[in-house]
């Protein structure tokens, strides 16, 4: 187990690296009192120190004062490096078996969580310098590599190598080693919106549907 303190100390660190909210004369103040994230993180910094030793109850009382507090559920088992940092924060669940690597991102309404009710490892693994976008699922026993993004509104059940970029339900890579494979947009506020995209295809077929209706209907008009 990691320092707690160096722990805590990359995570308050990273709310200036990656909030650009933060940096104002007072951010420090701001981080420390109105920032539920990072509250998060060190409720669950010392929670995992008594999971860690072993401590029963406690620990699971202690993430759940915290879902209250913050909104964000995270299992004190879980094994989150230095460097996390939760942006916003409501609706966030990282389960028990869950490890992320150092100096990763992740939005509101975050799903780190299994797929069923396997026993033993059964939640993804992060690498380092990971983005989990807004409102993305990451789920069952999987690794996503180092260097990835996730794009918002997501749903992960496969690994992914390093240095990619997924998006989509269910998520498919769209850029590697910075190279797109297809032509989407991959900036983080602008990234393909799945349910649209169903929505408009629903529409051609609909429109498909009653062109061959009227193709039908005329033919039919010409025999009688």
């Amino acid at each position: 187990m990691k320092n707690p303190f160096y722990s805590v100390y990359r995570d308050f660190k990273a709310c200036f690296e990656r909030d650009p909210a933060a940096r104002t004369p007072l951010g420090a103040l701001e981080v420390l009192f109105l920032y539920p994230g990072f509250h998060a993180i060190l409720f669950y910094r010392f929670a995992h120190v008594l999971y860690v030793l072993r401590i029963p109850f406690i620990p699971r009382l202690i993430s759940q004062i915290a879902r209250f507090l913050t909104g964000v559920e995270i299992h004190p088992g879980a094994k989150i490096a230095p460097g996390f940092f939760i942006d916003h924060g409501m609706g966030v669940v990282i389960g028990e078996t869950t490890e992320i690597g150092e100096n990763v991102t992740i939005y509101q309404g975050v799903t780190l969580g299994g797929t069923g009710k396997e026993r033993g490892k059964r939640h993804p693994t992060l690498g380092h310098n990971v983005v989990v976008g807004v409102g993305a699922k990451v789920l069952g026993n999987i690794k996503i590599g180092d260097h990835v993004k996730i794009g918002g509104g997501s749903v992960v059940i496969h690994s992914v190598p390093d240095h990619c970029t997924v998006v989509g339900v269910p998520a498919e890579i769209v850029r590697i080693d910075g190279k797109k494979v297809d032509d989407v947009d991959l900036d983080h506020g602008d990234l393909p919106d799945p349910v649209k995209e169903l929505k408009n295809r629903v529409r051609e077929l609909q429109k498909e549907v009653e062109s061959l209706e009227a193709f039908h209907k005329g033919q039919n008009l010409k025999k009688s």
